[in-house]
């Protein structure tokens, strides 16, 4: 996780340049294009869940076995309402 140390000028700047290009209108010759990445940890569970019955949420147990993990890159195109995901096998 990051943070913002200080608001500086050269930082204000620079956000108001990032906020100027998304406030402008759709040009399909030069998209604005949105790119994030994530690491995700994959759990199996070790004991089955408990279905959901009359008076009861489903329920599961809080112990889990670690299943390895994926990295998720993602680029949207905002106006144009498009989206590519890649998901690594490791």
């Amino acid at each position: 996780m990051w943070c913002i140390g200080r608001i500086t000028a050269e930082y204000r700047e620079r956000m108001y340049d990032v906020l100027a290009l998304y406030a402008k209108p759709y040009d399909v010759q030069e998209p604005v294009i949105c790119l994030d990445e994530k690491s995700k940890q994959l759990l199996e569970q070790t004991r089955p869940p408990l279905a959901a019955s009359p008076g009861h949420i489903a329920r599961e147990d809080y112990e889990y076995r670690r299943a390895g993990t994926r990295n998720l890159f993602v680029a949207v195109e905002p106006k144009g309402g498009r989206r590519a995901v890649e998901v690594t096998r490791r």
